[in-house]
């Protein structure tokens, strides 16, 4: 991936402030900036004409990114020709290093704007001396770049004249992050809450954040369900945003608003069959393959597997202990014992992959906690907290120059279980969640009883484990009867 030079960054970044860019979209617009430059020459266009940007869009139409995205990247790079034209810095951004690539357990790097990760079963050899190649986009704990769900993007307001970027709003995205912190919320949570409240910043035309009353909540979450048509989910998700916002920011406790939460609709989930299970697994490679069995086996979210540390195995008690699942809560599940040989295998490979880490001076893996680190100094650099499922490539940190690991990404999981559906010919819509509804379904059907299965899951309520007992077809010996004719 092309890097922006300092001096081209540093004039973007600028004018992103000059033209009131609000401070959740600045990361946007530099990483639509970093692609726009790399399709440029890849595909050998000259970065500076303005010609090439059409073809930069109809790439990103190909990519399947949403109209908003694909505005917002035209906007970015308009921006830069702005630069340009005002001829304050040269033209041409920094040239890439040649780099060796380090052998790797998951996946190859795919061409493309958006570098994804493709199957690979073998890993790649490393001549002696070469730099492990890096990534500086940064991770989703807040070293990497964050990424809004593409849910949440699908259903955002269109792009229009962005925010005031005014010191009262910029205060309230730092005390944003810090209640969330404090509460140690999900990073992803902060994401989520910080892009609703750029919308609500939008819909309200950075109206003073005092002024903002109940029925400037209740304007835009309606403006959500008759204008943008969003989803119950979505609405939802966005409420919740805002009643964090005037509790937790504003001080403020919203009057008469439940009129505008949703109700969502009773969903019965997708549940494939043992076959299908195996089929699907039949068209993935390494290590997709082994993530599947585990979400499968194990019931697992996707996050929760490619979160997953070499130290979370107990081989010997054959149990999978699980940390920091959905609500930060920990659960045990047993180890599929077929799978064993597999899991002990992809540790082998794990071992190999953090002694070429080590010998490329790597800081680590990325670490859960930062007090955690700063507890126990080399903590980051041990066997044990190496992730199961690695990236390909190092991270770059961008302040501090480290290099460090983070896992597979989930989108690259998706996609490939997406693919193998396709190639299985599967009749059913098959995600990563399937799996674990699979998972549940299964352990049901095998007359499991029910609050066993929620322990399994780490479902908080009976409730949410009993939708379940719709997935099955229901049993019955005899009709029902009274008890006083037996």
């Amino acid at each position: 991936m092309i890097q922006i030079s300092s001096g081209l960054r540093t004039h973007f970044e600028s004018l992103l402030h000059e033209k009131n860019i609000a401070d959740p979209y600045r990361q946007h617009y530099l990483k639509w900036l970093r692609y726009y430059l790399d399709f440029c020459s890849k595909y050998g266009h000259p970065a500076p004409k303005q010609e090439s940007l059409s073809f930069f869009k109809e790439k990103l139409r190909q990519k399947r990114q949403t109209d908003m995205q694909i505005r917002q990247a035209g906007h970015a790079v308009s921006l830069y020709y702005e630069i340009i034209r005002r001829n304050t810095i040269s033209a041409e951004p920094e040239k890439k290093t040649a780099a060796v690539k380090a052998p790797c357990i998951t996946c190859k790097p795919e061409g493309g704007i958006i570098r994804r990760n493709t199957l690979s079963a073998k890993p790649e050899k490393q001549t002696a001396g070469a730099k492990t190649p890096l990534i500086t986009a940064k991770p989703e704990d807040g070293i990497r770049r964050s990424r809004v769900s593409e849910k949440t993007e699908a259903s955002v307001l269109p792009l229009q004249t962005l925010p005031s970027d005014s010191e009262s709003w910029k205060s309230v995205y730092t005390r944003l992050k810090g209640e969330i912190k404090v509460r140690h919320y999900s990073p992803k949570t902060y994401r989520v809450y910080a892009h609703w409240l750029g919308q609500f910043q939008i819909f309200t035309k950075s109206k003073a954040p005092d002024s903002l009353s109940d029925k400037d909540m209740t304007d835009f979450l309606t403006h959500l369900a008759v204008s943008r048509h969003v989803s119950a989910s979505t609405q939802n998700l966005a409420f919740s945003s805002l009643l964090f916002f005037f509790r937790h920011i504003l001080k403020k406790e919203p009057g008469d608003i439940q009129s505008v939460r949703a109700n969502r609709r009773p969903y019965i989930p997708v549940v494939l069959s043992r076959e299908e299970v195996d089929l699907l697994i039949k068209h993935l490679s390494p290590p997709y393959d082994l993530v599947v069995k585990l979400l499968y086996g194990c019931g697992l979210r996707l996050f929760e597997c490619l979160k997953l540390r070499v130290h979370n195995f107990n081989f010997e008690a054959g149990i999978l202990t699980v940390h920091d699942g959905k609500g930060r809560k920990d659960r045990t599940v047993p180890l599929p014992q077929s799978l064993c040989p597999e899991l002990l295998a992809q540790i082998d490979k794990i071992k190999d992959l953090h002694g070429v880490d080590l010998a490329a001076g790597y800081t680590g893996a990325f670490m859960p906690d930062s007090l955690l680190e700063k507890k126990y100094k080399n903590c980051a650099k041990e066997l044990i907290w190496q992730w199961f499922f690695p990236a390909i490539k190092l991270t770059e940190v961008p302040k501090s120059k480290e290099l460090r690991r983070w896992h597979l990404h989930e989108r690259h999981v998706q996609r490939a279980i997406r693919d193998a559906s396709q190639k299985a010919r599967l009749l059913k819509r098959v995600t990563a969640h399937t799996l674990r509804h699979s998972f549940a379904t299964h352990l049901l059907q095998a007359n499991y009883d029910i609050r066993t299965i929620q322990e399994l899951l780490g479902h908080s309520d009976v409730k949410t484990t009993m939708i379940y007992t719709h997935t099955i077809q229901g049993r019955t010996l005899k009709e029902a009867r009274s008890p006083l004719d037996f």
